[in-house]
């Protein structure tokens, strides 16, 4: 087994680590080709000035080297000058250490920016020593903090694997949930259905007829798409992003390169009526799981987030083969379709012991209720039959 050097370098750009070094340790196989940690993804989102300085998100990437002087491991890190764009919320945290009159930003943060999606964080080349590499890695970050002066490190959506191996490290731990399908080996959509109640699958049919009565809804992936249709999802994204947000992250810039670099990852589903684009759902799709990401709609029409973004979704997965659907964050909504309760995982170094405590007695209770409100979740609203839970 390689051993890696004890030493990391710093790098403002992911383009300063190059594709085939990073790619290297990010397509490790029990990765299971995680899109969002490609290089593609995220040196889309530097090119096109999503992730970068003046967004608030400046790159900080460190890469660890093996003893011939080639990059062994790497871990995507950015500086923060805010808390937007992240999904696992720390205002709180934020606003009671400004109050106290502390500086809670800048902050050091390793995730995939604008994508609450599980993933590896601390990317390690198959052939090399992990469990030494990881470590390496991780004091690395917690050094890139102190120098930089910031007050935290903070690790999003990393895989339960890793948030086990952090939290020995001496990092606090945290849990949230979100809601994702299974497949169960269907045959097709019916057969998922089949496994529903009587009354989830009456409403569910109801749903996807009301839906698809006046659109058609077109599944598209690889050269299918084209720049118009980026034009018409772009204008369905801002659309949202302007109701729920204020400030869109994604730039129209960030989805022509998308297409242009990993078309062939790209599920997009659209509809449209009378010869309009009226609605669309972006998803990348992943070794074993489809990740749903962003929708938008210009017209309203009846259950038709739920087709495209849900049922659409177990559809093409069904199709493809994958074993689960992850459909974003928040919604209960998603029980009733098939999503169940899922745990997911953060990590979180403070530097301050004043804040560092009452943080670490928050997380210690938070992670028991949400253990215990999944439990819940499931029990009493599942919509599957007994035995098919």
């Amino acid at each position: 087994m390689i051993v890696v050097k004890p030493a990391v370098k710093i790098h403002g750009r992911i383009r300063e680590i190059g594709r085939t070094a990073w790619d290297d340790c990010a397509s490790a196989p029990e990765y299971q080709s995680n899109p969002f940690i490609s290089y593609d993804f995220l040196d889309a989102l530097e090119e096109t000035n999503c992730a970068v300085e003046r967004a608030g998100w400046g790159p900080r990437h460190i890469s660890v080297e093996d003893e011939t002087g080639r990059i062994a491991a790497v871990m995507p890190l950015y500086l923060k000058s805010h808390s937007q764009g992240e999904y696992i919320f720390d205002h709180a945290w934020a606003d009671a250490y400004e109050r106290a009159g502390g500086s809670y930003y800048p902050k050091l943060l390793c995730a995939s920016p604008f994508s609450p999606v599980t993933g590896p964080r601390l990317l390690v080349r198959p052939d090399v020593d992990r469990e030494a590499a990881r470590r390496v890695l991780l004091g690395g970050a917690l050094t890139v903090c102190e120098r930089m002066g910031a007050s935290s490190l903070h690790i999003n959506f990393l895989n339960e694997d890793e948030w086990g191996f952090v939290g020995e490290q001496g990092l606090l731990r945290r849990q949230n949930q979100q809601y994702h399908w299974h497949n169960a080996g269907y045959r097709d959509f019916d057969d998922f259905l089949a496994a529903l109640s009587s009354n989830r699958r009456k409403t569910i049919r109801r749903e996807r007829r009301d839906a698809q009565a006046e659109v058609e809804i077109v599944g598209l992936t690889g050269a299918d798409i084209t720049e118009d249709h980026w034009d018409a999802f772009f204008a369905f994204y801002m659309d949202t992003g302007s109701r729920k947000w204020g400030q869109p992250y994604l730039s129209r810039a960030f989805f022509s390169v998308l297409g242009e670099r990993m078309a062939d990852r790209v599920l997009l589903i659209m509809a449209r009526r009378g010869g309009r684009w009226i609605a669309g759902a972006l998803n990348l799709i992943g070794a074993d799981c489809l990740y749903g990401r962003n929708w938008g709609c210009l017209e309203n029409v009846p259950f038709l987030h739920f087709e495209l973004c849900y049922y659409q979704a177990i559809e093409h997965a069904i199709r493809l083969g994958l074993p689960s659907v992850e459909a974003g964050a928040q919604g209960q909504h998603k029980i009733a379709r098939g999503y169940l309760p899922a745990a997911v995982y953060s990590a979180h170094w403070i530097a301050d012991p004043a804040l560092r405590s009452p943080v670490a007695r928050f997380l210690e209770q938070e992670r028991a209720a949400v253990q215990d409100e999944m439990e819940w979740l499931e029990e009493e609203y599942s919509p599957f039959k007994a035995q098919s839970l």
